[in-house]
C-alpha cells in the first residue's frame, strides 16, 4: 500500500508507491499505424494518473510552446512560425508525467528501504516511486541514505577534490537533459579544476555521427532543417524508429508526403510510424486512414546499411558511366570536393553478389532504390542509433555521405544529412564544450573569458573512463542527470567499476539505478526539471536548448517545485564551485548562479554562432546556428573541400548457430526511463525480458515461440572469446532478418563487452551483437 501524508508544496508525500510488475508475456495484434486516438488516450491517462487533470492540463498545454518548457524528451525540433495548441507527442506527455508527477521520494522513504533492498527493484518501480526531494548521503558503512544540508554535501566534495593527486581522478559526466547555461558552467568547473574527463551521453549514440560528418563536410552536425525535411522529394529513413523514438518527426514526414515526397524506409524490423500515421490532430488521423508513410521498405540484415549504400553508389556510377553528365553531379564534385576519383575507383570493383549479401536485399530491390535516387533532385537521409552503434559506424556514415555528395546533396535547400538526436539538448551540450576533445579555439576562447588555463590533454569519453574507474585511476564520479549505469554498456563491470570510487555523485530528478551503484561514500543532489519554476535573487530564470538541427531557443518551467530543497542545475553547479574554488577564483559563479543571462553573455564571447546570444534567444523562435556547409556551401575541413572517403566494405556474416542481436526501445520507454510493460506497437505485453527472432531461425535452432532461454553474448579477442550470459528471457517470433535477432535495453546492456566499440567513436556496438540461445 502506498501511504499518503499532506505537503505544503501540493505535491502528493508517499513513502513507496504500488507498481504492478507483470512477468508473463502476451503477443497481440501488431499495429500497423502509429499515433491516433490510442495515443491520444495513453497520453492523457499518464497524465492523469501521475499528476491530476489541472496539472495535466497545464503542462501539457505548456510543453513545447513558446512562452512554455522544451520537451525533456525527444530534440526534434518545431516547426517556424505559428504552434498548435498541442506541439507534443505521445512520449512527450509521457516523460512530462513522469517528470512532473506529484509522487515524491522523501527522506523517510529512504530509512524505509536500504540500498540493497532497492537494488533488487527494477528501473520501472524505482522511476515510479517520484520525485526526488532532499539531499541524501549514503556513508561508507551504512545500508540507507540518509539527509544531509546542500553546504555539507559540497563540502564532501570540496574534501574529496582536495584529497586527489591529480584532477584527472575525477570525472563529470553529463546527460542530454542539461541545459546550455548548466553545460557551459559544468565544463567551466571540470577545466577549471584541471580536467578535461567530460564524457557524456552522445559518447554512446552520435559520436559516430560527429565524427563521420566532421571528416567529410567539416561539420559533426546535421545540414537539414524542418521546412527541408518537408520540402524534400526522397527521404531515407535509415536504422531510425520515428514512430517511437521521435514521434513528432511523423508530423512533418505527413507534410512532406502530401506535398509528393517519397519516403524509403530501411530498418531490420518493420515499425508501425513507418508503415501509417494518423496525425490526432487532423481528420483523417482520427476517423480515417491516416497517411501511408514508407513507398519502400528495405528489411536490411543489421549492419548491413554501408553495403547498402555502396551499393547504391555502384550503381550510380554505372549509370554516369552509361550516360555521363546525367547521374553525378560533376559541377558540385569539381568545385567543391575531393577524393572523388579514388572513391569512384572504389566502386568500380564493388562486388554486387556481396553487396545482396551483406544487405540481404534482392539486387531488384537495390537497383529500385538507386532509381529513386537517380531521379530525385532534394534527397535527404536521416538515421539514429540503428547506424551509429555498430563497429564499423563511422565508416557507414561516411558511405551514406559519399552518395549525398556524388549528386550535389549538401548545400541545396530539401536536401542533406540528418542525424536524429535523442535527449534534447545533447546537441546542446556538446555546443557549450562538454567534450573531452574540445578544440584548440573554443579552449583559448575560455580562457581568455574567464582567465583561467584550461587543461590541453584530452580526457575520457565514456568507456574510457568506465576502463579508468575500473583500473582504479578515478576516486570521484560526478553525474549531472541520467542513469549512467543503466545507459552505459557491460552493466556488471560498469557497477563494479563505480564501487571503485571513493565518492559517486549523481544530480538527479528521480530515482533510477545509478543511485544504487554506489562509491565508498554516495551522493544524491536533487534537482529541477524543465516543467519546473526555477526562482534566482527573486527572479524567475530561463534555460536554453539546442535542437537536433541547430536551432536555439528558450524553455521556461512554471510548475511549484516537489520540495523546497530542490535546487537548479546551474545553482548546483556554480555553488559547488565557489566552495572546491575559493571565493579568489576569477570566474564570476555567483553572478552566473543568480542571473542565467550573464551565463549567456560570456557563451556569446565564446561560442561561435552565439553573438548577442540573450537579444537573439528572446525572438520568438529563437535563432538558427550557422552551418557553414548548409549555408555556403563552405566545408571547413583541413583542404575547404568536401571529402569523398573510401574505406574497405565491412558487414556482420552471422555465424552457424548464432544470431546478431541488436538492442532496442519498446515504445513505453525512452532511453532508460520505463513508462510501463507494454510495446504496443509491436505487440508485446506484459514482460521487456524477451528476444524477438525469426521463426524459421527458430526452428534451425531447435527453439520454439514462447520459449524460455538464457541469451549469451560472444565477443572475439586476442586471448580467445569473451561472454556475457544473462537469464530469464522469453523468445517472441517476430518478422526480422534471418539471422538477426533483438531485444530491449537496459535489460540487454549486460551483453555488450566495454570493449567492443566503433572504430574511431569508441561507441558500444549495442546494434551488432554476436549471440547464442540457450534453451532454459
Amino acid at each position: 500500500m502506498t501511504s499518503i501524508e499532506s505537503d505544503p508544496t501540493g505535491a502528493v508525500q508517499a513513502t513507496e508507491t504500488d507498481v504492478d510488475e507483470p512477468t508473463t508475456t502476451r503477443v497481440g495484434h501488431r499495429k500497423s499505424y502509429a499515433a491516433g486516438v490510442p495515443a491520444v488516450a495513453v497520453s492523457m491517462q499518464r497524465g492523469l494518473t501521475q499528476m491530476g487533470p489541472l496539472r495535466t492540463a497545464r503542462t501539457l498545454l505548456e510543453l513545447n510552446q513558446r512562452d512554455g518548457f522544451d520537451c525533456p524528451g525527444c530534440a526534434w525540433p518545431e516547426k517556424p512560425g505559428g504552434r498548435k495548441h498541442a506541439e507534443f507527442c505521445e512520449n512527450g506527455a509521457k516523460a512530462v508525467a513522469e517528470e512532473a508527477t506529484r509522487r515524491t521520494v522523501t527522506p523517510e522513504f529512504f530509512a524505509a528501504h536500504s540500498v540493497e533492498a532497492l537494488r533488487d527493484r527494477t528501473e520501472y518501480w524505482l522511476s515510479q516511486q517520484g520525485r526526488l526531494t532532499h539531499p541524501m548521503v549514503l556513508r561508507e558503512g551504512d545500508t540507507h541514505y540518509r539527509p544531509i544540508d546542500w553546504d555539507d554535501a559540497y563540502a564532501l566534495i570540496a574534501d574529496e577534490l582536495a584529497a586527489q593527486s591529480s584532477p584527472d581522478e575525477s570525472v563529470f559526466y553529463t546527460s542530454g537533459r542539461t541545459s546550455n547555461e548548466a553545460a557551459f558552467t559544468y565544463q567551466l568547473l571540470a577545466r577549471s579544476l584541471g580536467t578535461n574527463n567530460l564524457p557524456d551521453c552522445s559518447n554512446m549514440c552520435h559520436e559516430s555521427s560527429g565524427h563521420a560528418l566532421s571528416t567529410t563536410i567539416g561539420i559533426g552536425k546535421g545540414s537539414v532543417s524542418v521546412l527541408d525535411v518537408e520540402n524534400a522529394d526522397l527521404i531515407v529513413i535509415a536504422g531510425q524508429n520515428p514512430g517511437t523514438n521521435h514521434p513528432r518527426m511523423l508530423s512533418i514526414l505527413d507534410a512532406a508526403k502530401r506535398k509528393g515526397a517519397t519516403i524509403v524506409a530501411v530498418n531490420p524490423l518493420p515499425e508501425a510510424g513507418l508503415m501509417r500515421f494518423k496525425d490526432p490532430q487532423r481528420v483523417n488521423g482520427v476517423v480515417g486512414s491516416g497517411t501511408t508513410m514508407a513507398d519502400e521498405f528495405l528489411q536490411i540484415r543489421l549492419g548491413g546499411d554501408m553495403a547498402l549504400f555502396r551499393g547504391l553508389a555502384t550503381l550510380l556510377h554505372r549509370a554516369e558511366k552509361a550516360a555521363p553528365g546525367t547521374v553525378f553531379d560533376t559541377e558540385f564534385l569539381d568545385t567543391y570536393c575531393e577524393g572523388v576519383d579514388d572513391y569512384v575507383a572504389t566502386l568500380a570493383d564493388t562486388d554486387m553478389d556481396e553487396i545482396v549479401a551483406a544487405t540481404g536485399l534482392s539486387l531488384r530491390q537495390i537497383e529500385e532504390f538507386a532509381d529513386r535516387w537517380a531521379s530525385s533532385d532534394r534527397i535527404i537521409v536521416c538515421w539514429a542509433m540503428g547506424l551509429t552503434q555498430h563497429a564499423h559506424a563511422v565508416a557507414t556514415i561516411e558511405e551514406v555521405t559519399n552518395t549525398l555528395l556524388l549528386r550535389g546533396m549538401i548545400g541545396k535547400p530539401g536536401a542533406g544529412v540528418c542525424p536524429v538526436r535523442g535527449h534534447s539538448n545533447v546537441q546542446g551540450d556538446r555546443t557549450m564544450g562538454i567534450w573531452e576533445q574540445m578544440d584548440e579555439a573554443f579552449l583559448a576562447a575560455v580562457d581568455a573569458e574567464f582567465g583561467i588555463t584550461s587543461p590541453r590533454e584530452h580526457g575520457w569519453d565514456v568507456v574510457d573512463s568506465i576502463r579508468a574507474m575500473r583500473d582504479g585511476k578515478v576516486s570521484m564520479f560526478m553525474s549531472m542527470g541520467g542513469n549512467f549505469v543503466s545507459a552505459t554498456p557491460d552493466t556488471e563491470v560498469t557497477r563494479a567499476a563505480l564501487g571503485r570510487c571513493r565518492l559517486t555523485v549523481q544530480v538527479s530528478t528521480k530515482l533510477n539505478a545509478s543511485h544504487l551503484a554506489t562509491g565508498s561514500t554516495a551522493l544524491i543532489l536533487p534537482t529541477l526539471g524543465r516543467t519546473d519554476r526555477d526562482m534566482r535573487a527573486g527572479h524567475k530564470q530561463k534555460v536554453t536548448v539546442e535542437d537536433s538541427m541547430g536551432s536555439v531557443h528558450l524553455s521556461r518551467g512554471s510548475l511549484r517545485p516537489a520540495s523546497e530543497e530542490l535546487r537548479s542545475e546551474v545553482a548546483i553547479i556554480c555553488q559547488l564551485a565557489e566552495k572546491v574554488l575559493g571565493s579568489g577564483h576569477p570566474v564570476d559563479w555567483s553572478a552566473m548562479a543568480d542571473d542565467y543571462d550573464v551565463i549567456r553573455d560570456h557563451v556569446a564571447n565564446v561560442v561561435p554562432g552565439f553573438t548577442d546570444f540573450n537579444t537573439r534567444v528572446r525572438q520568438p523562435d529563437g535563432f538558427l546556428l550557422p552551418h557553414p556547409p548548409r549555408d555556403d556551401r563552405e566545408f571547413p575541413t583541413d583542404s575547404g573541400k568536401a571529402v569523398l572517403t573510401v574505406n574497405p566494405l565491412q558487414w556482420l556474416p552471422t555465424p552457424a548457430g548464432r544470431l546478431i542481436l541488436q538492442t532496442m526501445r519498446s515504445h513505453d520507454q525512452y532511453n532508460t526511463t520505463i513508462y510501463g510493460h507494454d510495446d504496443r506497437y509491436r505487440g508485446i505485453k506484459g514482460n521487456r525480458r524477451v528476444v524477438l527472432v525469426n521463426g524459421d531461425d527458430l526452428t534451425e535452432l531447435g527453439l520454439r515461440d514462447g520459449q524460455s532461454v538464457s541469451i549469451v553474448s560472444e565477443f572475439a579477442t586476442d586471448s580467445g572469446v569473451e561472454e556475457r550470459r544473462i537469464d530469464g528471457f522469453t523468445v517472441v517470433a517476430y518478422s526480422t532478418p534471418r539471422g538477426n535477432a533483438a531485444a530491449y535495453y537496459p535489460e540487454t546492456n549486460p551483453l555488450v563487452p566495454l570493449d567492443h566499440v566503433a572504430v574511431k567513436s569508441n561507441t558500444p556496438v549495442s546494434k551488432g551483437i554476436t549471440v547464442r540461445l540457450i534453451a532454459a
